[in-house]
């Protein structure tokens, strides 16, 4: 059986915790953020936690399975 090649653009999207979770990056940072609250966007600096659902997914897409 062949090895599974890493998919570079999930690797360089994501981090790996000590854990085993994923972290990632809010969406909604990048433009139109004059019409935001301050308030919001200091919430969109935040990383967050990938979703159990696609945790599987991700994690064989950057080869850790």
């Amino acid at each position: 059986m062949t090895k599974i090649k890493t998919k570079k653009s999930v690797v360089a999207r994501f981090k790996k915790t000590g854990t085993g979770k994923l972290k990632r990056t809010r969406p909604g940072r990048r433009h139109l953020l004059a019409k935001k609250s301050s308030k919001r966007k200091r919430k969109l600096r935040s990383q967050a936690l990938v979703d159990k659902g696609q945790l599987k997914t991700y994690s064989r897409l950057m080869g850790l399975i």
